[in-house]
């Protein structure tokens, strides 16, 4: 493996990954892999030890977010990603267990619609998406503008990685309507 891969670099993180929408499968059927990737990525540039520990990866559609979205944020409505940590960042797994990181739930067609909108991939907009939520799973957040401009760094950077080009290069920020 290259040693400018990010999973040449770390530890290994266990990903897994449920497609619960056909969609995802018809459109990308190389999207478990695209999140593992992803996952890796952001692990690596967020500089975590993460070694021995687990994430989940959703992939579903809009009414399942939607109701994802409604029953945990209060929002009935669509969103393109959500993330559910499975403990703080302060937690630590009992010895010998594996550190369970959470959930990243992405919806197809809002990501897909986005994707399409922006004039990007679909894989390059999960990618980003399951860096973000995985982010903010190993505690990072966006409620300051310090917080979204170092989330934003991290992003870009983990993106790098993957040879997607940053979608923060114009300056502005890219509208993720996410948790």
């Amino acid at each position: 493996m290259s040693q400018d891969r990010p999973e040449a670099m770390m530890p290994s993180i266990d990903v897994d990954t449920l497609v619960n929408c056909p969609e995802w499968q018809e459109a990308m059927p190389e999207a478990q892999e695209v999140c593992r990737q992803a996952v890796t990525a952001a692990c690596h540039i967020a500089g975590s030890d993460l070694a021995c520990s687990e994430v989940s990866v959703v992939l579903t559609d809009d009414d399942d977010i939607r109701k994802l979205n409604s029953a945990y944020r209060g929002k009935d409505e669509a969103t393109n990603v959500l993330a559910f940590p499975a403990m703080t960042a302060s937690e630590r797994p009992l010895p010998h267990q594996p550190r369970l990181l959470g959930d990243v739930v992405v919806a197809f067609e809002t990501t897909a619609t986005e994707a399409a909108n922006a004039g990007k991939r679909l894989r390059d907009h999960l990618s980003h998406l399951v860096v973000h939520g995985t982010l903010h799973l190993l505690g990072f957040n966006h409620l300051s503008d310090h917080e979204a401009e170092r989330m934003e760094h991290l992003e870009a950077t983990a993106l790098a990685t993957l040879n997607i080009a940053d979608p923060y290069g114009l300056g502005t920020r890219e509208s993720l309507d996410h948790e």
